[in-house]
């Protein structure tokens, strides 16, 4: 059996396994597995108590990575996040020591992000772009693999700040993660009432999730879905009654890196133009803006990827 295949069954059977410990939410176990298989960062958009912090605990412990969770507030420092030089007296001889923050480790779970000051959110810019971060005039590399998923509550809530543009932008997924059915509610309940919790294996390590990584950046991509693929970023920029500002060129670098990943996770060694159509919506929804008249109308942005993904299917076929 060659390797892909070989990860491609253990990246299943991880999937299978978090699933165990998240009632419902396949979808979005999906999704947050795509992000991980592309070495990007996610935002988990939903009320508060859906879930969103086990399960980000859960793929940790499947995947054996190291874990850590800031819950961010309106007090938070950048520092806090980061960390910060302190000063060491020895005998008489003081001296700096860089005292690590949270943010060193393979997943940071950022909590309730959009709760921080954007000075605080900004903080992790350089942490989800290049992995390292500065202090003063020195920089420290992050452990790899290393990602970022953060939860924020949606923005009509009290309390909260929107996220930089920047920062939206360095986000591979945007995540909306919906209230679950009645069934799905009733085995949440049942769970905090007195239900044994699954046991949850550690399947995959770091290294071997690096491989993965690995493996899928070479799956080829046919220059017909490539085309495919610009004409979408593109569209976003073209004159349209429902976009303000259209999408970043980082838009197409994560479409091509998520078509490959789901590729990947259908069995499949070569992306499809299924593919694109399936992540666009996550990849693009954060990185528009819409116009006035699209928010007056109460037009939402997957309304308006929808609209683009289908123009572009009618001069496909005309």
């Amino acid at each position: 059996m060659p390797e892909i295949e070989i990860y491609q069954q253990k990246i299943m059977e991880c999937e299978q396994e978090i699933g165990k410990g998240i009632i419902g939410q396949r979808d979005i176990i999906r999704q947050v597995m795509l992000v991980m298989l592309s070495g990007g960062n996610v935002l988990l958009e939903g009320m508060p108590g859906l879930g969103k912090t086990m399960l980000v605990r859960t793929i940790g412990q499947v995947f054996k990575l190291s874990f850590k969770r800031i819950q961010f507030t309106p007090d938070l420092m950048p520092s806090d996040v980061t960390g910060t030089n302190i000063m060491v007296k020895e005998e008489g001889n003081s001296s700096f020591r860089f005292e690590r923050g949270p943010v060193f480790t393979n997943l940071v779970l950022a909590d309730e992000i959009n709760r921080a000051t954007p000075k605080t959110q900004s903080a992790l810019l350089e942490a989800m772009q290049e992995h390292t971060v500065t202090v003063g005039n020195e920089s420290h590399y992050l452990e790899e693999p290393f990602m970022v998923l953060a939860t924020q509550n949606p923005i009509e809530q009290e309390g909260t700040y929107p996220l930089p543009e920047a920062q939206l932008d360095r986000f591979m997924f945007k995540v909306l993660v919906k209230f679950p059915g009645k069934e799905e509610l009733r085995g949440i309940v049942g769970l905090t009432e007195g239900q044994k919790p699954p046991q949850i294996r550690s399947l995959l390590k770091g290294e071997e999730l690096l491989e993965a990584r690995n493996l899928i950046s070479q799956i080829p991509i046919a220059d017909a879905v490539m085309n495919y693929i610009l004409e979408l970023v593109m569209a976003t920029h073209e004159p349209h009654p429902h976009i303000r500002e259209g999408a970043s060129p980082r838009a197409a670098q994560a479409l091509i890196r998520a078509s490959r990943a789901r590729a990947f996770m259908e069995g499949r060694l070569n992306v499809s133009f299924e593919d694109v159509q399936s992540v666009a919506y996550p990849v693009l929804r954060h990185r528009m803006i819409l116009s006035f008249d699209a928010i007056s109308e109460g037009i939402t942005e997957d309304a308006v990827i929808r609209q683009i993904i289908d123009a572009r299917e009618k001069s496909m076929y005309a």
